[in-house]
């Protein structure tokens, strides 16, 4: 297949990427190394000319926290909805639009929320649309990988309410196997949450992160998580992972029943340790 493919320089783009071109498919990526820029892209005459020719899109752009020139309605609302309006218009009418888990009617943060807007939009057309909602995602090369593990290898962790937070990881393998799945399935109009097989406590990943390496169990020093609030509004400014909105989304949770997931993969996503082993 000729698949377009946006945000294919990000880390779940890389993975996507690679994995399409190992099943032989034939990928058209759009990047702003590759010269489109997203805040340029706001109609859909800017992508019916990329659209010839081209089977299935694939769009995975995304940002977890705000800068100068990159704003969650232009890059999560703006841009994809003229794209999926263009592929209306075109012959392409296969989409799947990577999104995010809480992208729905209890979404709370502009992240989430405009996420859920363009999904809504997809979600409205005359197309063979996919919704994949991914939770926290982990496997070589992301940042917010390096980050927790850069954390895992502390001795003590400050965390927010000593990391009890429930949260679902799931390997990136499984969410390129779904992204697979996808293009040629006979059963379309899907929103799918992308979870890992079973939930566990923000703290627990990271000790298991930690112990996969041979090392000790970490002391944690639990921050209140209202502390945790105020401390963040000057940490984001050196590490944008690092912000209000996103303490919020951790305290919240972040899990989902895996059941629709499993069956439309045909297995359940990989255990936390099967995960850890693969990288």
């Amino acid at each position: 297949m000729n698949i377009l493919l946006t945000g294919a320089s990000g880390f779940i783009g890389q993975h996507i990427t690679e994995t399409l071109r190992t099943a032989d498919h034939k990928v058209k990526e759009v990047t702003r190394s590759n010269g489109y820029d997203f805040n340029q892209m706001t109609t859909k005459e800017a992508w019916l000319p990329l659209l010839k020719d081209i089977d299935v899109v694939i769009n995975c752009v995304g940002i977890i926290a705000e800068r100068r020139n990159q704003k969650f309605k232009t890059l999560h609302y703006q841009a994809p909805t003229a794209l999926f309006y263009a592929c209306a218009e075109s012959n392409t009418k296969r989409v799947i639009q990577i999104s995010a888990l809480g992208a729905d009617e209890h979404a709370f943060t502009p992240y989430q929320i405009s996420k859920k807007e363009a999904d809504d939009v997809l979600r409205s057309l005359p197309l063979n649309w996919f919704v994949l909602r991914p939770s926290l995602v982990y496997g070589r090369g992301g940042k917010s990988m390096q980050m927790f593990e850069h954390l895992a290898a502390l001795p003590v962790w400050p965390l927010v309410d000593g990391g009890e937070q429930t949260i679902q990881p799931v390997h990136i393998s499984d969410l390129t196997d779904s992204v697979l799945k996808c293009l040629t399935s006979s059963e379309t109009k899907l929103t799918l949450d992308i979870v890992g097989a079973h939930a566990t406590s923000f703290k627990e990943w990271l000790q298991l992160m930690r112990t996969s390496k041979g090392k000790h169990r970490a002391a944690v020093i639990s921050i209140p998580f209202t502390l945790s609030l105020v401390l963040a509004k000057f940490g984001k400014f050196i590490a944008p992972l690092i912000s209000p909105d996103n303490l919020r989304m951790l305290q919240k949770g972040s899990v989902a029943d895996v059941k629709p997931l499993a069956e439309f993969m045909g297995r359940l996503p990989l255990d936390l340790k099967t995960g850890w082993s693969k990288l």
